[in-house]
């Protein structure tokens, strides 16, 4: 599949930089703010906004990682048996500010399966959602409160994060399957 860059290394810390701004402004601070990385690049992504928030306030935010591959509403549609990873969530978020963070939010589906996994940790004051690129195709009501940049898609089209932490390098990618678009190659 032909693949176009959508976001460089430098685009990423620019998107990552004005999402922790906003939600210091937004919040007040960061004061009562637990971040939870939705796992695998959610998790990277909230370790970066953190360290700026430590950068701009000189606090710490709290950083979990949380797992909702059992949460899921496809498994049974695809009848593949899920790889469960770890859950860490690193204090009681009841009555805490989570900033829920993943890298593409698409049909909401996703954040659905998270918010009901966060639930089970306790009842938060507020759930607040933190994504570097939404797609659009929304299927359910959600919408992110902090958004590193809208990239309109089709639903032929695939849209990869890549970083460092877990990729070896930091950019986003269209892939644009030709077939399902009604091209030959």
């Amino acid at each position: 599949m032909p693949e176009k860059v959508i976001m460089s290394e430098d685009e990423i810390r620019r998107a990552l930089t004005r999402i922790a701004h906003e939600i210091l402004e937004r919040n007040k601070g960061s004061e009562g703010l637990v971040f939870v990385g939705m796992r695998t690049r959610g998790v990277p992504l909230a370790r970066r906004i953190a360290a700026r928030i430590k950068e701009f306030e000189g606090a710490d935010v709290l950083i979990g990682a949380l797992d909702i591959s059992l949460y899921r509403d496809d498994i049974p549609y695809h009848g593949v048996n899920p790889v469960v990873q770890r859950t860490e969530i690193p204090v009681d978020i009841s009555e805490r500010r989570v900033v829920l963070v993943d890298d593409v939010l698409y049909t909401g589906r996703t954040i659905r399966a998270a918010m009901d996994a966060l639930i089970d940790f306790g009842r938060p004051q507020s759930i607040q959602l933190a994504v570097l690129l939404d797609r659009g195709h929304r299927e359910l009501p959600i919408r992110a409160d902090y958004v590193g940049k809208n990239i309109p898609s089709s639903r032929g089209e695939e849209i990869q994060v890549r970083l460092e932490e877990v990729d070896g390098r930091d950019e986003v990618v269209l892939l644009q399957d030709l077939e399902k678009e009604g091209v030959k190659p």
